[in-house]
């Protein structure tokens, strides 16, 4: 009787350690994703927590909205096919308009 309760508490803890471990990745996931325009704005404070303002602010917005940009893959390099080909003519062109206004839109 005692193995059963014992095997039922372990069984029980070792549910919420991993419950833990999958929050943290979750966490972890969430704030290695790229940079959006709100998020700079959030980052943008100096070395004592102060917001930035000025000529330092408009610096950094550029500087991370620029990184973000660059950590984005490009209509260009998503333009392919099933089989990982590169699309060419009529259908790379469809794509790449349809790919810019879903960009534009979501912005």
């Amino acid at each position: 009787m005692n193995r059963y309760l014992c095997a039922a508490v372990l069984a029980v803890l070792s549910l919420g350690l991993q419950a833990n471990v999958y929050a943290a990745d979750t966490t972890a996931a969430a704030a290695s994703s790229p940079a959006s325009a709100s998020s700079c704005e959030d980052q943008a404070v100096d070395k004592n927590g102060k917001k930035l303002s000025g000529a330092a602010k408009t610096s950094f917005l550029k500087k991370c909205e620029a990184d973000a940009k660059a950590a984005a893959p490009s209509c260009e390099d998503k333009a392919v096919d099933k089989n990982g080909k590169k699309l060419a003519g009529a259908a790379k062109t469809s794509f790449i308009k349809k790919c810019e206004a879903d960009a534009k839109a979501a912005k």
